[in-house]
Formats: structure tokens, C-alpha cells, sequence
């Protein structure tokens, strides 16, 4: 393994700055990032996929942990910095040039368990982690999600039922998965320095409830969500059989969907079948 230069050194070397378009913030903290890449737990010889690795920072705690890292990465600045970390690691870490959203990750690992271990750029953040928690077939080829929010989108993926934070993403995260705000980091921690604080998510698959389909989950909470300050008679009532499962359940449809526990929401999906 070679001595790496600090990685401030190779983001001068080759010119690189954080793309606002792009969604990126870079982390430099070398100990912050060691601390991410523990999260999961042991990964020496596991293998791990990390979405915008962008200059490596995150990358190089992921290797220092012994991990068999697959990166996908859009920005292909950034390609020649990866690069040098591949030959100081060699057999460690492959390097896609791509949008994750449009990659099959399931194939990309070749069918092989993974952990996600990604600072997510924020553009793209939610509709990566909506992607991994969907789908019929139970559990995942993930085995866990640890991943670096805007800590508002952290906290409403761990939000409780009644409050102002709790919405379509604490359900989606917690029917069917473990959710947990692992760690706050501060914005002064990136370069440059994002508006907001953000946090670390970790996410663990848990059991499937039978007879629900993900994909009735997601269309049901979308449409109580995106009325939330409606009833749930007028919100719902364009998703069809959803007043009459009400009834059958015994849920008021005068109630508001925030009010709702994930239970609550499981089981409607289970009635509308």
C-alpha cells in the first residue's frame, strides 16, 4: 500500500472543486470519516457500494477498513484521483463512471451481498434511498444503508407518527427496516460549507410483513403525503378501494395521514391487497 498525500493535495493537484450542481460537499476530516466507514461494523473483505465518492475522501476510510469497494461516480473529474487510489489498494476498488440511479446495483455487485456506505450528493440523496428500499422481493442484497443526509431528510426518515418531521419516508424506511440517526456532522465539516447540518443514516433490513405489496405502500403513502394537511377522505379517495379499507380497518377518514402509525399504513396496504 503506498503513503496517499493528503487528499486537500490531490484536489489541488488536479483542480478539482465541489460542483453545486452536482450536489457535492467534500469531507477532508480523515478521523470523521473512519468513524462513518465503522458504522457497519467489520468490512474487511466485504464489499461495499459507495454512491459519489467524488475525490476519494470517503473512499479512503472505506479501503483503510478493508473493504472491496465498487464506486459509482458521474463526475469524471474525479476519475484520475479515484484512480491513483486504486493503485495504492490494489484488488480493492472498482470505479464506475455512471448515474447510480440508472445503474442496477444488484447486478453490478454480480448478486453478492454488499453494505451502502455513501455521503450522498443532495440532489440525488432521497431517490437513491427511496430505489433500495422498494421492491417486492425481501430481504435486499443490501445488507445495511449508511448514509449521509441533509439532517432535516435524516430526520424524517426517523421520525414518529405525530410529529412534524414523520411523512412517506419514516414509512417507507421503518415497515420493513431498522432506521437510526447514527451521527450528526456539522456543516463546518465539508468544503465548501453546506447551508443546513447534516447526519448519518443507517438503515438494516428487518422482516417483511406478509401479503403487503411495496409498491401499493408507496402509491398510498404518496397520495396521503402529498395532501398532508388534507383528510384522509380527500386524499386518499383517488387511489381506488382506499375509503372502503378505511372502513374495514376502522381508521376515521377524517383523520390526517401524520396521525397514521406505520402500522396503521401496513395494513391498509394489506387490505387494498
Amino acid at each position: 500500500m503506498k503513503t496517499l498525500p493528503p487528499l486537500r493535495e490531490v484536489i489541488a493537484r488536479h483542480g478539482l472543486s465541489a460542483s453545486r450542481a452536482l450536489g457535492q460537499n467534500f469531507l477532508f476530516d480523515a478521523q470523521l470519516l473512519d468513524r462513518i466507514a465503522a458504522i457497519p461494523g467489520d468490512l474487511h473483505g466485504k464489499a461495499v457500494l459507495e454512491v459519489g465518492p467524488g475525490p476519494g475522501g470517503l473512499t479512503r476510510a472505506l479501503l483503510r477498513a478493508g473493504a472491496r469497494v465498487t464506486a459509482i461516480e458521474m463526475d469524471r473529474r474525479c476519475l484520475p484521483a479515484l484512480a491513483e487510489l486504486g493503485e495504492a489498494y490494489p484488488g480493492q476498488l472498482q470505479v464506475i463512471e455512471g448515474d447510480a440511479l440508472k445503474i442496477d446495483h444488484g447486478e453490478l455487485m454480480q448478486g453478492e451481498p454488499f453494505s451502502v456506505v455513501a455521503n450522498l450528493p443532495y440532489n440525488v440523496g432521497t431517490a437513491l434511498f427511496v430505489k433500495w428500499l422498494g421492491g417486492e422481493a425481501w430481504p435486499p442484497q443490501w445488507q445495511s444503508l449508511t448514509l449521509m443526509f441533509q439532517l432535516e431528510v435524516a430526520q424524517r426518515i426517523v421520525a414518529t407518527p405525530g410529529t412534524s418531521a414523520y411523512g412517506r419516508l419514516a414509512v417507507l424506511a421503518q415497515w420493513r427496516s431498522d432506521a437510526k440517526l447514527a451521527m450528526k456532522v456539522h456543516r463546518s465539516a465539508f468544503t465548501p460549507p453546506p447551508k443546513v447540518m447534516s447526519a448519518v443514516v443507517h438503515v438494516t433490513p428487518g422482516l417483511a410483513p406478509k401479503g403487503v405489496s411495496a409498491r401499493t405502500l408507496e402509491r398510498v403513502t404518496e397520495a396521503a403525503f402529498g395532501q398532508r394537511r388534507k383528510m384522509l377522505r380527500q386524499s386518499l379517495k383517488g387511489v381506488p378501494g382506499a375509503l372502503n379499507a378505511l372502513e374495514n380497518l376502522g381508521i376515521d377518514p377524517q383523520r390526517r395521514a401524520e396521525t397514521l402509525s406505520v402500522e396503521d399504513f401496513v395494513s391498509l396496504a394489506a387490505e387494498l391487497g
